[in-house]
């Protein structure tokens, strides 16, 4: 593999302190493993396109566990392909739907670190490039096989000289760029951990968005749900402020599982439990109650880090909605027990947790809004009294903040503030916020 001119032998003092991120294609910036994906499309007519797919699945699984050297996985898998170039068309535009929702919001990352951001991968050329240059990502900096096509475009091979092709290729090929600075890896497969086993890596990131793979997490440094927690650990840009695989969200009796799922596929650590827990008391960001379930007074008063509740029925006689609103918990419940609520309150609560709405909320003030780009949301719950957003504007006028955009509905007891601001500004900012009088929450969106 010819390697980069841009990396190779360089030494230059003043990048010694450079970092790089190395990170995997397959289930890792996509949700998927694209061969597999390709074997979906070039075998879709074909009588035995089931036990085909099943075993290019199970020798991707075997490769990416250690249970099968990566060479002899490979050949077995693109000899079973049967496809073309016109495949790779249909793959490219599947792919792109299906990058991995935690690289998809961060695309600013990639367009400000570009430079320092490499794609290795056991996967392909043909059908990376065109996914992961849109993220800004310069094709020097991709890493992957190549294929081998006959005259009429099918896929005969693949490039055998690739160190990528062979068993521990991603370890060869950082030896050979010899990167200047420190490096650190995210990928969800064996060969990713090989990198760290090796020496070649500062830290191995477990990817387990969209797969997690025992074998590899338990071996890792730190294991990543998200790539939010990749960037929030080691203080880099990001979209969201806080990952959602750090909100602890528990369902509490009764719940459907279409409701479930709606809020693990966000992205929050779901808890599935009979009642509410002692241990979780402390802990808990968002609760989802199936109908006839109650929370006592006394818990929801030291459920701190508590932001809304979503409550299958009517929840006026199962939990305090004055406890809730004084603390600054938002309700999303349904009195009427519409069919639809198991889709309906979920999504509510996490477009509380992600945009701040609180529309058709029972016990707060009603905010809908769109998403500002290039701004962060700031959230400030207050007791309704005069003077407060006077002094939240004083605020960002002592640091010279400047406001995008800002929000305020009140009801009889609470307001509730949002302000877009520019991306820049002193952390301090926050801290002043947390302190006004009579505030009785602030978080930061994104």
């Amino acid at each position: 593999m010819r390697v980069s001119r841009k990396f190779a032998g360089l030494k230059l003092k003043n990048d010694a302190l450079k970092n790089y991120y190395i990170i995997d294609f397959d289930s890792t910036f996509t949700q998927v493993e694209a061969l597999d994906e390709l074997v979906r499309i070039s075998l879709k007519n074909h009588p035995e396109r089931e036990q085909i797919f099943k075993q290019i699945e199970d020798l991707t699984n075997a490769a990416m566990e250690g249970r099968m050297s990566f060479r002899e996985s490979l050949s077995q898998r693109v000899s079973l392909l049967n496809a073309n170039r016109d495949h790779l068309k249909q793959l490219v535009t599947r792919l792109k739907k299906k990058v991995s929702a935690s690289f998809l919001r961060n695309k600013a990352f990639f367009k400000k670190h570009a430079d320092d951001v490499l794609i290795v991968s056991g996967g392909f050329k043909e059908f990376i490039t065109p996914v992961v240059t849109a993220y800004h990502i310069p094709p020097e900096n991709i890493y992957a096989n190549t294929f081998l096509f006959d005259e009429q475009g099918n896929i005969t091979g693949y490039d055998a000289s690739n160190p990528l092709s062979d068993e521990g290729g991603k370890v060869q090929l950082l030896k050979n760029l010899d990167l200047p600075g420190s490096i650190y890896g995210i990928g969800d497969g064996h060969s990713d951990f090989q990198l760290k086993e090796f020496g070649m890596i500062k830290k191995f990131y477990a990817f387990t968005e969209n797969i997690e793979r025992k074998t590899v997490a338990e071996k890792a440094d730190h294991i990543t749900p998200s790539f939010d927690e990749f960037l929030y650990i080691n203080k880099l840009p990001r979209a969201i402020s806080y990952p959602k695989n750090r909100i602890l969200c528990l369902i509490i009796g009764e719940v459907p599982e279409q409701a479930v799922q709606i809020l693990k596929k966000d992205g929050f650590s779901i808890r599935e439990k009979k009642s509410f827990e002692e241990k979780y008391v402390a802990d808990v960001g968002m609760l989802l109650l199936g109908n006839g379930e109650a929370i006592d007074d006394e818990k929801m008063e030291r459920a701190i880090k508590l932001k809304t509740i979503g409550y299958l029925g009517n929840s006026k006689t199962k939990l305090s909605h004055d406890i809730c609103t004084r603390l600054g918990i938002v309700i999303f419940d349904d009195p009427r027990n519409n069919p639809r609520n198991a889709e309906f309150i979920p999504k509510r609560m996490a477009d509380f947790i992600n945009k701040g709405d609180t529309h058709l909320s029972s016990n707060f003030p009603q905010l809908q809004l769109p998403r500002m780009a290039g701004a962060h949301r700031l959230i400030h719950i207050h007791e309704n009294v005069p003077g407060i957003m006077a002094q939240i504007n004083r605020v960002f006028a002592h640091h010279n903040i400047n406001i995008v955009g800002q929000f305020l509905m009140t009801n009889a007891r609470i307001g509730y503030a949002i302000t877009d601001v520019n991306s820049e500004y002193d952390k301090q900012v926050l801290k002043d916020l947390k302190h006004i009088d009579h505030t009785i929450k602030f978080r930061v969106l994104y």
